[in-house]
């Protein structure tokens, strides 16, 4: 809702992405990490080079404030009018964006950007550079992996790194498609990530389908895995 609102009054984007990214920053100033394994990250980093980092829709909110060493510093938002705040919010944390999104129809996902968002990911990872995207479709199923970050690790040969993010005081907007999650300041936090997940140059179909599927069940993983910690049932 907010979001459409901006997009009808553009003059006030550039407030409200102030606005925001000073909440960001105070929520994760107010939420000490409880979990992190930042050795893992650093071998990671070292091993493998630039990633491809990804997390689900409405578990993005503090994303941008997770870099190691400048990883990730490009992140892909929907070229939708609807979708400039959140280009601003992420610019003014520091990393450059790609205007595309995916869909679910080869045509709309033309339309969106789709192939020529791939591509220019594809560069920033040859040249080194880490970027961060959605693993789900916009407005699609939530949960479930598009095809079109597996077949950015295909073609870039960089391997995807599923994040998670977590607080124990935060607030779920239950009526939006992907149960966007609002985090609370003054509780705890988690950052999760699971293991690289490659895929090979030569995938066929049915390896690109068994590649999506891993990293849908890396992603629920770390997760839940990051809840576990914040709500003390890990």
């Amino acid at each position: 809702m907010l979001r459409k609102i901006f997009a009808k009054t553009p003059f006030l984007v550039p407030s409200a992405a102030y606005l925001i990214e000073h909440y960001i920053r105070f929520v994760y100033r107010t939420n000490p990490l409880i979990e992190f394994d930042t050795d893992k990250a650093d071998r990671i980093l070292a091993e493998e080079g630039p990633l491809i980092v990804t997390c689900w829709h409405g578990q993005h909110l503090m994303m941008p404030l997770f870099r190691r060493n400048g990883h990730p510093s490009v992140a892909m938002v929907s070229r939708s009018r609807d979708a400039e705040l959140n280009a601003r919010v992420v610019e003014r944390m520091g990393l450059q964006t790609v205007r595309a999104s995916g869909g679910r129809k080869p045509k709309l996902a033309v339309k969106k950007g789709a192939v020529s968002g791939i591509l220019a990911l594809r560069n920033y990872l040859k040249a080194g550079k880490s970027v961060f995207m959605m693993a789900d479709i916009p407005h699609g199923v939530p949960r479930q992996a598009g095809m079109g970050i597996v077949s950015i690790a295909r073609i870039s040969g960089v391997p995807i790194v599923p994040v998670a993010y977590a607080t124990s005081r935060r607030h779920v907007l239950e009526k939006t498609w992907d149960k966007t999650v609002i985090n609370l300041p003054f509780g705890q936090a988690a950052f999760c990530f699971g293991d690289p997940i490659h895929v090979p140059s030569d995938a066929d179909d049915a390896a690109m389908e068994a590649a999506r599927l891993s990293l849908e069940e890396s992603l629920n993983s770390v997760q839940d895995k990051a809840y576990a910690f914040v709500d003390g049932a890990a």
